[in-house]
């Protein structure tokens, strides 16, 4: 095999339906560099294999089940080997329904990693089918086999050395000889229980596969043709960027584009690995190359917007000119396993927001426990705003740069902003605006700095 090996990796969107998945695989064959698929489950799926693994009574796992049925059946009547290919589905269903009514009784978060791993074991099944029906030599790979990862089920992180042994050799030998069809997102602890990689693995997959096998490139086909200076949806004037260095992306995934996952790219900066991000819908519309350095990156870069924050408020005069205050609140958030975002600190308070990128749980309402408060009431009067958004400028060399503060407070003059963090980092400029306000927020920046 030849140096030039691409991984190409397909969300949920790009494996919807029967089309859907013919679309990647023109994608797929367009390039005889491309070994190595792995592929998210069709899109819905996820979700309601999160809401069966929550528990529900009767009737609403029969109508769940039936959901899942229709997403898949609907591929599998449309391809020409159906007995062989229906059993398989078949026998997956059976599982999710045992696995159901077992999780109506006890929930787990074991239970839920298994039943969730289904999406894409039955996602890359059909891929592999629709494949070979165009007389392609297709394997299909069952992951677990090299994604060897601890065992914190819901956000596993993956062994990479041994990943790294297990992959040259249980997968690269395979390469050789066919195009091998695997899954993203789903690993397996050191007992063999399936574990999962949190939300938006699949990308965290393919660049670790990636490093693993020397590749040449990680292609990240989705919905959308690259990443734009914001969400086309918000600002319908955004523009695509052609190039963006690795830190210019992930600043953008870790403040709420949803284009990356902001882990997947760890592995490619660290094995210096180009990542490009196009959509299967529209391959010929080209994309965004995402690389370790390029020439001339501009002051602003690109707005980023993460909505359903909460703030939380710490006041205490015991604060002023005393030590420990700030020591003792993050050992109480730690005792919770909560990670800090953004923070602000005056003489008599704090102000801050919770990291929830990466938690399966929908919002920081649900991690702020009634325990939690009560322990923080006991230190300082707590104060907690809901419904906010959080708006990121991303660029760079923004706290060197003069006059950028007074360019975007001009532009932000008619709306109330509720923090500002400004010169920790040299790649972003955030701030919390109420959550009704954050799209015209958006939509003004964007014009004033990008249009």
């Amino acid at each position: 095999m030849s140096h030039n090996l691409i991984i190409a990796k397909f969300g949920g969107t790009s494996v919807a339906d029967f089309d859907a998945m013919n679309r990647s695989a023109d994608v797929v064959l367009a390039d005889s560099n491309t070994r190595l698929v792995v592929l998210s489950a069709s899109a819905g799926v996820t979700n309601l294999l999160v809401t069966l693994s929550e528990g529900q009574e009767q009737t609403q796992r029969a109508f769940l089940l039936e959901e899942i049925r229709r997403i898949q059946y609907a591929i599998v009547e449309r391809l020409q080997n159906l007995a062989m290919i229906r059993d398989k589905i078949d026998c997956m269903l059976k599982n999710i329904t045992m696995l159901s009514d077992d999780a109506s009784l006890k929930t787990s978060t074991a239970l839920t990693d298994e039943l969730v791993s289904y999406g894409e074991l039955m996602s890359t099944l059909l891929f592999v089918e629709i494949l070979r029906e165009r007389q392609v030599d297709a394997e299909w790979f069952d992951v677990r086999k090299v994604m060897r990862t601890n065992d914190c089920f819901g956000h596993a992180e993956p062994e990479v050395a041994t990943l790294g042994e297990q992959a040259v050799s249980l997968l690269k030998p395979r390469l050789e000889q066919a195009v091998v069809i695997t899954q993203g997102f789903i690993g397996s602890e050191h007992k063999g229980r399936t574990t999962t990689l949190g939300r938006g693995g699949s990308d965290y997959t393919s660049a670790l596969l990636g490093e693993a096998l020397k590749a040449a490139r990680v292609d990240i086909w989705t919905d959308v043709a690259g990443i734009y200076t914001t969400d086309p949806r918000v600002v319908p004037s955004a523009k695509r960027i052609d190039e963006i260095t690795f830190e210019e992306a992930t600043e953008m995934a870790i403040f709420g584009a949803k284009v990356l996952h902001p882990a997947t790219l760890m592995p490619a900066v660290r094995s210096d690995i180009p990542v490009f991000v196009g959509s299967s819908k529209d391959p010929a519309s080209g994309g965004t190359r995402v690389r370790r350095e390029i020439e001339h990156p501009p002051l602003f870069r690109a707005l980023a917007l993460r909505r359903r924050q909460t703030l939380l408020t710490l006041h205490s005069l015991s604060m002023l000119h005393s030590r420990g205050f700030l020591a003792q609140v993050f050992a109480i958030l730690a005792r919770h396993h909560l990670s800090i975002d953004l923070i602000t600190t005056s003489e008599v308070s704090v102000a801050l927001t919770l990291d929830i990128t990466g938690s399966t749980s929908t919002g920081c309402d649900s991690l702020l426990t009634q325990m939690l408060l009560t322990e923080l009431a006991l230190l300082c009067h707590v104060e907690v705003e809901e419904n906010l958004a959080l708006v990121a400028l991303i660029g760079n060399n923004l706290s060197r740069a003069r006059g950028v503060g007074k360019e975007i407070f001009n532009t932000l003059e008619p709306f109330h902003l509720r923090l500002i963090c400004y010169g920790a980092s040299s790649y972003n400029f955030c701030f919390l605006v109420p959550g009704e306000e954050a799209d015209n927020v958006v939509c003004v920046l964007h014009e004033n700095l990008f249009e």
